[in-house]
């Protein structure tokens, strides 16, 4: 089959071939130093590591480089969401692989049992893929001439499906639900937010922040629309209460829907439940195989492992999201932590 990347490949059964594997995508000059920023390094041979209670004898590290400028050694996984990780290194790879070519995602448990690993192990190195995917272009979308299609969806459970107990009262459309905001250019790329509320002040957050406001911007009849719709070029409204869905084949929400078809089902169908504290890594996800849907699995696997370096997820910045994810090169090993109830 065209495209078709073999799961036996060899860097997804080899540690050494993995590690082959990343040093082409991120040094193709040669090794680069994360450290000072240095071309000038050696190559050293394999070296034994310190002694632990799980390795007595020391474990043999291999493509160990040193900067001849500040004398520090390093690896190609340095500076990457691969940093310190006890893992092999063909497993991360075909974790990322596998991540990146299913559709709409893959649960914590598959991805156990498939790797060989525990669910935790598995749990924590998606959230580490996640964030290989996020995407870090700051510039606006769209622009002149350009359509931006915005709406919100909402993730959560069904009353009716909910025990008796847990059932409450009035809870019609999104009330106990996790709201998501997402934009999307027509036959561009797509970025959505969790947000604690759709009201028009957090719209326009999103929207000001994320669109030029030279775009035509089009939107159903949500009330928190219509004043920020003012400051774009142009504010198509599509008038869903109303049962229009597309009028003149021009003004439609459909582009954005299609997104949220995905993603619910992906959330629905895969993840089943999706804590709160989490939510954006998984729109994250979304977005990530959205924006790159005319790249075959191959080359979108390859995109995310491009996205690694510079990025660096460690176990208490997994556990509380809300702290900084990148930046933090400590050398230690952080221990797997605990992924709680329903963590996908």
């Amino acid at each position: 089959m065209e495209n078709a990347v073999d799961i036996f490949a060899p860097r997804f059964q080899s540690a050494d071939a993995a590690r082959e594997h990343l040093e082409a995508l991120h040094w193709p000059e040669g090794p680069f130093c994360p450290h000072c920023g240095s071309l000038n390094a050696t190559r050293l041979p394999a070296q034994r590591g310190r002694k632990t209670k799980a390795h007595p004898e020391g474990v043999i590290r291999k493509g160990v480089v040193q900067c001849n400028d500040c004398r520090k050694q390093y690896t190609v996984t340095v500076g990457t969401v691969f940093e310190s990780s006890k893992v092999a290194l063909n497993k991360w790879l075909l974790a990322n692989h596998l991540l990146c070519a299913s559709k709409k995602g893959m649960s914590g448990h598959q991805m156990a049992r498939m790797l060989g690993v525990t669910y935790k192990t598995a749990w924590f190195m998606m959230h580490r893929i996640r964030e290989a995917m996020k995407d870090t272009h700051e510039g606006p979308m769209g622009g002149h001439g350009v359509t931006v299609e915005a709406d919100e969806t909402y993730v959560g459970g069904k009353e009716m499906n909910k025990h008796a107990s847990k059932r409450g009262k009035n809870m019609q459309g999104g009330k106990g639900k996790q709201a998501v905001v997402a934009l999307v250019e027509r036959d561009g790329h797509v970025r959505s937010f969790h947000v604690a509320k759709v009201t028009g002040e957090a719209l326009r957050s999103v929207l000001v922040t994320n669109v030029d406001r030279g775009s035509w911007l089009m939107t159903d009849d949500h009330s928190g629309y219509k004043s920020v719709g003012k400051e774009f070029t142009g504010h198509g409204i599509v008038k869903h209460s109303l049962g229009e869905y597309v009028r003149a084949t021009y003004f439609h929400t459909n582009t954005i829907e299609n997104f949220f078809s995905i993603f619910k089902r992906g959330i629905i169908g895969v993840y089943h439940h999706v804590s709160e504290a989490h939510l954006s890594r998984y729109t994250t996800e979304f977005d990530f195989r959205y924006n790159t849907r005319k790249l075959n699995d191959f080359e979108r696997s390859e995109e995310a492992l491009m996205g690694s370096r510079g990025k660096r997820l460690i176990a208490q910045n997994a556990r509380n999201p809300g702290a900084a994810n990148t930046g933090a090169l400590s050398g230690a090993t952080p221990a797997f932590p605990s992924p709680g109830a329903g963590a996908g």
